[in-house]
């Protein structure tokens, strides 16, 4: 079966922590800190890949995760970046965020290649905090987390020129015919599963590609039968061709069969009825003499409206030319940019300058609290002031600093000590 949609589970790779650690040589009794710098987190992009016409893969693998950084080393040593990793899509694939359904990226025209979610950035080492007043710190930064999410894939078919219309009308008879595409053609009375794209070449190197967008029935704008799953298909094509059994060989009535379709095309998106669209009337050769003209009754109810109605028989190639060349007359009509689908959705990511803290508790049975965030906030609070006390104060309850504290086994009554401050903890 044709594969149009997937969901998939994507996460990028944890950033490598940084390392702590101090040089240690010979004749260097005191050797300053040397703890390198963690590896970024793999990537998650997402790649066009020529090859592919199908989401079929993705009903196979649906989860892809990235690889996580290495964390730093001494002797400065930098931890390795994890690779990134490449998710093929075929050419028209839209990435949607599953939970709102807004549009993360259209891997159409230009746009082949993408970065969906990044890797976390590598933590500090601890010989980025040497200062002068904490010439041998003990912590390190550690890595940022990667980011995780369901998408949903759905690929919308990228053709010029849409042949729409019910079952058995000779969509399929008519793409084999002009093109180089090869469907499974026969007398069903349902609808096949895939739309097929064909490469429509007119005189003189014009030519156009043309696809058969199958699934249109009455109701398929309610998500009777497939209909959801190929409307979505016509959004990117710029000229449609109602092909109508204008023999009426079904039993059905072609004037009402186009209206009906129209109903359907404006109830799943009004823009659709805005399109450049003709009438291909098949099945001429199985009209029989003496019978009420079915193409008279069609120009009668749509040229009106600026729809054009071409009689053709897909069998015999019968006025198909004429057919062919009016679709390529309306597509230099319209935009040549093909549609894509804008951005809706932008990926948060963690506040990537948030700096390091450790708590521990030393002999004397003190809990000691070290970091540069907290040097540089004692360094610009004044905590003799009431303002700046209640500052101080929420922020080690925001920074998750009295959470840690608490972990740590802290009891009330217990003192705590923060470079040049002490102070008993209370509740």
């Amino acid at each position: 079966m044709f594969a149009d949609r997937a969901k998939i589970f994507i996460k990028s790779g944890k950033g490598g922590d940084g390392h702590v650690s101090f040089r240690r040589e010979l004749y260097v009794p005191a050797g300053g800190p040397d703890g390198g710098d963690g590896g970024r987190g793999g990537n998650v992009i997402f790649e066009v890949d020529p090859g592919l016409n199908t989401l079929a893969d993705f009903r196979h693998v649906r989860k892809y995760v990235a690889k996580d950084g290495a964390p730093g080393s001494k002797r400065r040593c930098h931890g390795a970046n994890a690779e990134d990793l490449i998710v093929k899509v075929p050419e028209g694939t839209v990435i949607k965020d599953f939970e709102t359904g807004k549009v993360i990226s259209d891997m159409s025209g230009e746009n082949r290649r993408e970065v969906i979610l990044k890797g976390g950035k590598g933590g500090l080492g601890n010989m980025n905090f040497a200062t002068a007043t904490m010439q041998a710190p003990k912590y390190a930064q550690p890595g940022q987390p990667g980011h995780e999410m369901w998408v949903q894939l759905e690929l919308k078919v990228i053709a010029d020129v849409g042949l729409v219309g019910f079952p058995n009308v000779g969509k399929s008879t008519l793409l084999s015919r002009v093109s180089n595409a090869r469907p499974k053609i026969a007398n069903y009375h349902f609808t096949t599963l895939d739309p097929h794209l064909g490469v429509v070449d007119l005189d003189g190197g014009a030519g156009f590609v043309m696809a058969d967008i199958p699934g249109l029935i009455e109701g398929a704008s309610e998500g009777v039968g497939l209909g959801h799953d190929f409307l979505r298909h016509i959004e990117r094509t710029r000229v449609l061709i109602h092909v109508v059994d204008a023999a009426g060989t079904e039993g059905r009535d072609p004037v009402a069969d186009i209206s009906t379709i129209h109903a359907e095309l404006e109830k799943y998106n009004p823009d659709l009825l805005k399109r450049p669209m003709v009438i291909a009337a098949n099945k001429i050769d199985a009209v029989y003499p003496g019978d009420k003209d079915p193409v008279e009754a069609l120009c009668k109810e749509f040229e009106p409206q600026g729809i054009s109605v071409y009689p053709i028989s897909a069998v015999s190639g019968q006025g198909v030319k004429a057919l062919l060349y009016a679709a390529y007359e309306l597509l230099k009509t319209v935009n040549q940019k093909p549609v894509i689908f804008e951005k809706e959705f932008e990926v948060e990511y963690a506040n990537a300058h948030n700096l390091p803290y450790t708590v521990s508790k030393n002999e004397d049975g003190e809990f000691v609290v070290e970091g540069p965030r907290i040097e540089k906030m004692l360094g610009y609070t004044n905590l003799e002031s009431e303002k700046g006390f209640q500052f101080f104060q929420n922020f080690l309850k925001e920074n998750g600093i009295l959470e840690d504290l608490e972990k740590a086994g802290i009891q009330e009554g217990d003192t705590v000590r923060m470079y040049g401050l002490i102070f008993d903890y209370y509740k």
